[in-house]
Parts: C-alpha cells; sequence; structure tokens
C-alpha cells in the first residue's frame, strides 16, 4: 500500500477542509486493508477473489494522492501589509474639541483615551488613568473617543456615552457602563438603539442617572453618524486597537505601565513648562496646528 503522499502532505499550508476529508479517507483505507489482510489471512477454503477490493482500496489511495497533490499546488495566501503605524516619536494633530473630558482646558498635558467599552484592557487601564490624574493634577486633561472594535456589543455602549454626554453627564454615565454594564457582561446588543424599545441597558443606566431618558434615546441615533466618522478619523492616523492614547498628540498603543505613560507625560509636560505659549493655547498651537494630519506615507 502506498502512504508516501500522506507524509508530503505535511509539506505544504493547507485549507484546514482537508484534514477532515484526509481523515474520512485513511478510515475507509484503513477498514479494506483490515479486510483484505482477514480475508487473505484464513488458511481454507480457497480465499475469494478479492479483486474488487483491491480496486477499492486502489482508487481510496488515487483519491488522496488527488487531494494532496491539489493542496501542495495550491497558491498560497500572500501575506497581508502590515497595518501602517504612527511614529512614537512624531505629534499627530489629534482633535479634542466637541468630545467628553475631565481636568481643565487648559492643562499642559492632554491625554486623548481610545478605548472600547467590551475591551477588557481598556478597563484593566481604567486604574492607571485615576493614578495618573490623582499625580498630575490640574496639569493633566483626559479626553475620551471611542474605536469600537466588538460593534455587537460595544456600538450601543458607545451611542449611549455620547447621549449622556450631551446631558453632561459623561463621566458619571462611563462608570456605569465599565462597573455595572463590563463587569457584570451586560450589554445592550444588535441596533436596539433603531427599536421602539430602546436599549434596556442602556436606558437603565439612564434612568439611574436621572437622564431625560426621551431625549436620550434620540440621541443615541443622533450619534450614530458622529461615531462613524470619529472612527474613520481616528484610522486615518492608524488607530486600529484599543487602548490607544495619543499624549499632547504622541502615540502609545496597549495596557501599558504607569511608568510608561509618566515617562512621556513628563516630557510633554517639561516641554510646555519651557515654552511661551498660553497653556490655554498650547494643545491647539503645537499639537492640532503643528502636528501631522496623516500617516506619512499614505
Amino acid at each position: 500500500m502506498r502512504l508516501t503522499p500522506l507524509l508530503l502532505a505535511a509539506c505544504a499550508a493547507h485549507d484546514p477542509a482537508l484534514d477532515t476529508k484526509l481523515d474520512t479517507l485513511s478510515a475507509q483505507l484503513t477498514a479494506n486493508q483490515r479486510s483484505l489482510d482477514e480475508i487473505k489471512s484464513r488458511p481454507a477454503p480457497p480465499p475469494p477473489s478479492t479483486a474488487g477490493l483491491e480496486k477499492r482500496i486502489d482508487a481510496l489511495e488515487e483519491k488522496m494522492d488527488r487531494l494532496i497533490a491539489a493542496e501542495a499546488n495550491r497558491p498560497t495566501q500572500a501575506t497581508p501589509p502590515r497595518r501602517p503605524e504612527p511614529d512614537k516619536n512624531k505629534v499627530y494633530a489629534i482633535k479634542v474639541d466637541g468630545y467628553p473630558s475631565d481636568g481643565p482646558a487648559d492643562a499642559k498635558v492632554t491625554m486623548v483615551w481610545i478605548h472600547d467599552y467590551a475591551d477588557p484592557y481598556s478597563e484593566k487601564s481604567r486604574s492607571v488613568v485615576d493614578d495618573l490624574r490623582k499625580k498630575y493634577g490640574a496639569d493633566l486633561r483626559i479626553v475620551w473617543r471611542d474605536m469600537v472594535v466588538h460593534p455587537q456589543v460595544a456600538t450601543a455602549a458607545a451611542l449611549a456615552a455620547c447621549a449622556a454626554n450631551k446631558q453632561k453627564q459623561f463621566v458619571a454615565y462611563d462608570q456605569l457602563l465599565w462597573d455595572k454594564g463590563f463587569k457584570a457582561r451586560s450589554f445592550d446588543k444588535g441596533t436596539c438603539w433603531d427599536d421602539a424599545a430602546g436599549c434596556a441597558v442602556a436606558l437603565g443606566f439612564a434612568t439611574d442617572l436621572k437622564l431625560d431618558t426621551k431625549k436620550f434615546q434620540a440621541d443615541m441615533k443622533a450619534c450614530k453618524p458622529a461615531l462613524e466618522a470619529d472612527m474613520k478619523d481616528l484610522q486615518s492616523f492608524g488607530v486600529g486597537a484599543t487602548p490607544t492614547w495619543w499624549i499632547n498628540g504622541r502615540v502609545l498603543v496597549g495596557a501599558m505601565p504607569q511608568e510608561n505613560f509618566e515617562t512621556l507625560i513628563d516630557e510633554e509636560l517639561a516641554k510646555a513648562n519651557q515654552s511661551k505659549i498660553p497653556k490655554g493655547q498650547y494643545y491647539k498651537r503645537v499639537v492640532v496646528d503643528k502636528g501631522l494630519t496623516k500617516l506619512e506615507g499614505n
């Protein structure tokens, strides 16, 4: 029996479905071979003709050879091009006007937090952000922007946070989304904002904060185009994962230790302290007006 082609199969990248097909054929081949060996081992009477069984075995082997040959000759998929990434040493013109924020508008350092309400790494970063706010006080402003990477469970939360911001309750609502939403894995799913009943989880949190729920529901729908435009804008700067941070326009990606943030914040704080630009104008003039407006090479 010819088994060499089976060994050759391991040399090629293959379609996962091929394994299932080969397993099935191999099982059939083994059963037929066992039957053939058993018939041939009988001492008497003379064994019946085995021609039909041998033909079936040959046919199975040929079928397996064809599958393996087809897979070996299948063109390999080209490696997808690497996603363009921002340069960590350069400043990008990340907009902050109109987005929810906490901290003085004239803070010397602005940290834009790109997050997703179903992302465990975004949630893990909350304690680090709290510690940074305590350490830097009025010198640090936090600005929140959304990049939905779990659309089925995080889109409604992003729209709800946007709607809460329109009633000046973003910070409190954001806390509920994490503490009562994420931690309990209680998410509004699908496109509930388009349903008459609305998004039950989001509306529940709005009720807890005594928001105008009718306005809240309307604002969730109204926030959808803005969310899509915001994500498109962030993608133009190479944002494809959460959390991503922009500290006075300089990028930091991932749930990093506090020390990584402090290094960057201290560098930017020193620049701001040495600058003669009024601190209330610093972010606009240094980051928005002079920063790169897109990834280089795009």
